[in-house]
């Protein structure tokens, strides 16, 4: 699906990424952990063409996104979540997930604004309903974000990604902010998903990434330090270095 092979990032001199790696297959999870500067986010953004490497190749099927404008990868069947939320406050749950579908009949104006209704937005709008409901939030389709829990908020935003009809989810940080209730939810909402498609994840609630993932990368300066199955990186004492010291994974 995604291979990213010796990929360089600099910003002014300084290496955001050195010569990092990651393989992900269809209908597997895969994770990429490290501490905060690690590179994990950098990472993301480069397979999202949000910054060009400096060295190093991405491709995803087979085709090389180098080129590749950000606003094409929906067509070609990459999704992506942010870190922040990024819900339009003025727009209802429902609207917002319909917003994500890439524009399938220049209805992008219409998609937004439901200034008409026709047999298209009413596809459209059936399937953003279908997605609200395979995450569990169909009955608040009509509410403004806002007035939402951030949990609920953030199965609002996977709903929105799934408009893409992607097979590889890039998800930044799903659990961000989630109750020990929630991440458990989450974690069997990414089980269902991966029958259908490839997910990579970045993420600090490392028990997550631990239960969840088919193999793990550990960053850490911008370098790929380990990568394997969760159960070898358990047991990598460079992980528990790489977090100064601290008990980040469990047996």
């Amino acid at each position: 699906m995604l291979e990213v092979a010796g990929i360089d990032v600099r910003f002014e001199g300084v290496i955001a990424l050195d010569g990092v790696s990651l393989t992900v297959r269809a209908n597997q999870i895969v994770g990429v952990i490290g501490p905060n500067g690690a590179g994990k986010t950098t990472l993301f953004n480069a397979v999202s063409r949000f910054v060009t490497p400096a060295a190093g190749t991405i491709t995803y099927l087979g085709r090389s996104l180098a080129g590749i404008p950000t606003w094409r990868l929906a067509y070609l069947g990459i999704a992506r979540t942010l870190q922040g939320l990024g819900l339009w406050p003025t727009l209802t749950v429902l609207e917002n997930v319909v917003a994500g579908a890439p524009s399938r009949s220049h209805l992008a104006a219409d998609m937004l604004a439901f200034r008409r209704t026709d047999r298209r937005t009413d596809a459209l709008r059936e399937e953003a309903m279908a997605n609200l409901t395979e995450l569990g939030v169909a009955d608040r389709a009509a509410a403004f974000p806002g007035a939402l829990p951030h949990g609920v908020q953030k199965r609002v935003i996977i709903a929105r990604a799934l408009m893409a009809r992607p097979s590889l989810l890039l998800l930044d940080e799903p659990a961000s902010g989630l109750s020990a209730a929630d991440v458990s939810e989450l974690i069997e909402l990414l089980r269902s998903l991966r029958a259908r498609m490839a997910i990579a994840l970045v993420e600090h609630h490392v028990d997550m990434v631990m239960a969840v993932s088919d193999t793990i990368t550990v960053l850490n300066l911008g370098q790929v330090i380990a990568s394997g199955p969760p159960e070898e990186i358990r047991a990598n004492p460079d992980v528990a270095n790489a977090y100064l010291g601290q008990t980040v994974v469990h047996a």
